[in-house]
């Protein structure tokens, strides 16, 4: 038989071709019209996020250091190498290996670390998430966690525009996505961290209820519920949202309260799973505490912090005099806004959960340095700011922003990655 078509054929194949076309050409039209209204805010975040970058390799590779640490621990032998180290470690052996849940004693301890550090203690949606990208794009583990966490990073930076540009129009909703580029702690957005993964599931959970997406909301939250145990916040948040729009006895009552069941199921099935690997249902917490010293001990390592760190002293729980005192800045930071953001008037979810995520991380005995990543899901905090910025013209409000930018390079990265423990 013929390959060759014949004549009836010909114009046949060539209206399929044409027909092909057209479809591709209208469907990278429809896309672009998508993108378009978004392209101000891709762009500020991420130049500032790849000047503050650019700043942060430029001090990990002047001085050096890393090369002498080890590669668990801070180290590598190149400097993006530190960007995957001391969680990002720990993210990539669950990617690679999974989990074995266990609560061994260390033999002999009797101080305040009993148990070995076990993967358990890290959830698994952004592990998962990076074996799932390596696996379809052939990209190793390294390149794979950084991909989701750059990629997640900038659709956080949307939801946080979309919800600043509620209170202050579009220009503050800019100037918010700017914030989060430069906030610290957010030298862990492109490093193989959670929080960037986190951060994006928040905000649009966050910019759902306040739209009555209810179920979308309930699913992000589920979701979230799998990324870190301070999604309980963003639980809390959803539920007293929700549980006061079914209040108001609309006729709506069946997605609000589908909400409320759903959103704690990523976070609950995490925890059953480990105490029933453990075959300790508390299983999860005794790690957390005998292995990595983490309790919530109703704010008393904080407040020694604080008043230590006040007076110069170091005799303190884990002290990183630079990382804490940036720490201890934040906070005062965050305190001075949370007023300024109730003035606002925003939706009850964004009040419940900054102050619901504000209670947990001071709340919590841990290594204090790392607050400053902590509290980088607080971004309802930006919104005062965001506000009071817009009224800046917009070569003045770049280059504000750019400057800050460069400096968060040293503050929110090599602080955190390189004086301290991220």
């Amino acid at each position: 038989m013929s390959d060759t078509l014949n004549p009836v054929e010909r114009p046949r194949a060539a209206d399929l071709v044409r027909t092909g076309r057209a479809r591709s050409a209208d469907l990278l039209r429809g896309v672009w019209r998508r993108v378009r209204p978004h392209l101000p805010v891709l762009l500020v975040y991420g130049v500032l996020k790849l000047i503050g970058f650019a700043v942060f390799m430029y001090l990990l590779d002047s001085t050096g250091d890393f090369r002498r640490k080890h590669p668990r621990f801070g180290g590598g032998a190149q400097p993006w190498d530190v960007l995957a180290t001391w969680d990002g470690w720990w993210y990539q052996q669950i990617a690679a290996n999974g989990y074995d849940p266990a609560l061994v004693p260390i033999p002999g301890a009797t101080g305040m670390i009993t148990l070995e550090g076990n993967s358990a203690a890290f959830f698994p949606l952004y592990p998962a998430t990076m074996r799932l990208v390596s696996d379809v794009t052939g990209l190793g583990l390294y390149g794979s966690g950084l991909l989701v966490s750059v990629v997640a990073s900038f659709a956080a930076a949307l939801g946080v525009h979309a919800v600043a540009a509620r209170f202050g129009g579009p220009r503050a909703g800019l100037a918010a996505a700017g914030l989060w580029a430069v906030w610290p702690g957010s030298g862990t957005e492109w490093s193989g961290y959670s929080e960037s993964l986190y951060v994006a599931l928040a905000v649009w959970a966050c910019h759902a209820v306040m739209n009555d997406r209810w179920l979308t909301a309930g699913v992000l939250t589920f979701t979230a519920g799998l990324s870190r145990p301070t999604s309980v916040a963003l639980i809390a948040a959803l539920t007293v949202a929700a549980l006061r729009r079914l209040h108001r006895r609309d006729d709506d009552v069946g997605r609000p309260l589908t909400a409320i069941l759903v959103a704690p199921l990523g976070l609950a099935g995490y925890l059953l799973y480990v105490g029933e690997r453990m075959g300790d249902l508390t299983g999860y917490f005794k790690l957390q505490k005998g292995a990595w010293a983490r309790s919530f001990d109703f704010g008393a390592q904080t407040l020694d912090v604080f008043t230590s760190v006040a007076v110069g002293r170091t005799d303190y729980l884990f002290p990183f005099p630079v990382e804490d005192f940036i720490g201890v800045l934040v906070v005062l930071l965050g305190l001075l806004l949370i007023p300024l953001l109730i003035r606002l008037r925003p939706p009850s979810v964004l009040i419940v959960y900054t102050l619901c995520t504000f209670v947990l991380v001071l709340g919590s005995q841990q290594i204090f340095g790392n607050v400053s990543r902590y509290l980088l899901p607080a971004f309802p905090l930006f919104l005062p700011l965001a506000v009071r910025l817009r009224t800046l013209g917009m070569p003045l409000l770049c280059g504000l922003l750019a400057v800050v930018a460069a400096a968060s390079g040293s503050y929110a990265g090599y602080v955190l990655f390189e004086l301290g423990v991220p």
